[in-house]
């Protein structure tokens, strides 16, 4: 296929401009964070070199490396935009045009650390957790702001305020862009942790748009975590979230069908599991468990072992992942965990017992949490109560593939013919 007819091949040209944003402006803006030292300069400079392809593509077809030709272009916008600026009472305008200029040709330099330098730049301390999350997936995962605010359960205003905030402080306190000294590190782990993992997160599950994964996400957080393991290797809590991520993505091939639809986990065919990747990453659990610093991505991991340990739905030993999670809420509590924690309960005890621990949560933003009341509810016979979670699930849901999902199990129990009856 030639680059040009590859711009219409999805129906229009504006989703294979959108495609290459969103696996490419995570690597351009890291990029010339690095050049610039200046978070807005960098998303306004990628923002406008999209816009110039997203003009000139269809006519012109793809450049041979889009990446690079979007990093050139931006920089370029960049210079141009402080040169404009530049007086002689302005010499950060000045130093930074000087600064570029004397940089080698992005295309051509090293991209690979930037990437986790601005993680390690979000993530300082200064910043609160909320916000250092946010502003990773917004700079590095190329996020919307609205995107953002679903995946924290908060309004897309409150998250707008949130990442502004965020990037005043990083400019206003000199927040050095770099990885930190090995002193430094520890006190910056938990929040790089995170950080990562809700890349993934939004990889595997993504928050909006037509299809279930996006796999530029899913595979830059596995990179980060290796780096991160590479960086850090006797810190267990770095070798538990690369396991988690390992073993997650082992199921990742038998989660869609053909059509992209999603299919549970017990409903997978397993002999489509990458058995590479669990191998590697029970290796590491064990890794882990010798190390005996139990931490609350070792325990997610170890829960991930189970999974890929049992050759059927029907052998998950479903009695140890409800004691791991019990370890979790210890640990780390959360409404999620809960969550998690009450559909292990449901194989364990029942769906009585499951939904009797739903109902005490506040997760009615969540779709998911209402998808899961609607299963228990089905489990008991509540045919009834059933369908408006179904409802209640379906007005959250913002992804095409779930939201079909979520239309089709409804169907299939029978819930919307009983409910007009």
């Amino acid at each position: 296929m030639s680059p040009k007819s590859e711009l219409t091949s999805a129906g229009s040209e504006v989703t294979a401009v959108d495609r290459i944003f969103r696996e490419e402006s995570g690597k351009a803006v890291a990029c010339l964070i690095r050049l610039f030292r200046d978070i807005d300069v960098a998303e306004e400079a990628v923002q406008e070199a999209f816009m110039v392809a997203s003009e000139g593509w269809p006519e012109t077809g793809l450049p041979p490396n889009p990446g690079g030709w979007i990093v050139t272009t931006a920089r370029n916008r960049a210079i141009d935009r402080l040169r404009r600026e530049s007086t002689r009472e302005n010499r950060h305008a000045q130093a930074a045009v000087l600064y570029t200029q004397s940089e080698p040709d992005p295309i051509e330099g090293p991209v690979s650390d930037d990437r986790l330098r601005l993680v390690f730049t979000c993530c300082h301390p200064a910043l609160e957790a909320p916000a250092q999350v946010a502003l990773t997936l917004r700079l590095l995962g190329g996020l919307q702001t609205a995107e953002i605010a679903r995946a924290f359960l908060v309004p897309e205003t409150t998250m707008a305020q949130r990442l502004v905030r965020a990037k005043r402080k990083i400019k206003a306190a000199n927040i050095p862009y770099r990885i930190p000294r090995d002193a430094d590190l520890p006190d910056r782990l938990e929040a790089v942790l995170t950080v990562i993992y809700l890349i993934y997160n939004e990889g595997y599950a993504a928050s909006s748009g037509d299809e279930l994964v996006r796999s530029d996400l899913c595979d830059e957080a596995i990179r980060l975590a290796r780096f991160l393991t590479d960086l850090m290797p006797d810190e267990p809590e770095a070798i538990g979230l690369l396991a988690l991520l390992l073993l997650t993505e082992s199921r990742r091939s038998a989660r869609t069908t053909s059509d992209g639809s999603l299919i549970l986990l017990g409903d997978q065919d397993r002999s489509l599991w990458d058995r590479e990747l669990i191998d590697e990453g029970q290796t590491l659990v064990r890794a882990c468990l010798r190390r005996n610093r139990p931490g609350p991505f070792q325990i997610q991991a170890a829960i991930a072992a189970l999974h890929s340990d049992a050759p059927t739905a029907e052998g998950t030993d479903w009695t140890q992942i409800l004691r791991l999670y019990d370890q979790l809420m210890a640990m780390a509590p959360s409404p999620v965990v809960a969550l998690n924690r009450a559909v292990a309960l449901a194989e364990v005890e029942g769906a009585a017992e499951a939904l009797a621990q739903l109902d005490g949560l506040h997760l009615n933003g969540y779709h998911l949490f209402h998808a899961t009341r609607a299963e228990m509810l089905h489990r008991l016979g509540r045919v009834r109560a059933a369908d408006a979670a179904y409802g209640e699930a379906l007005a959250r849901a913002t992804n095409l593939a779930e939201r079909r999902f979520l239309e089709e199990r409804r169907h299939l129990n029978g819930l919307t013919e009983e409910r007009h009856s």
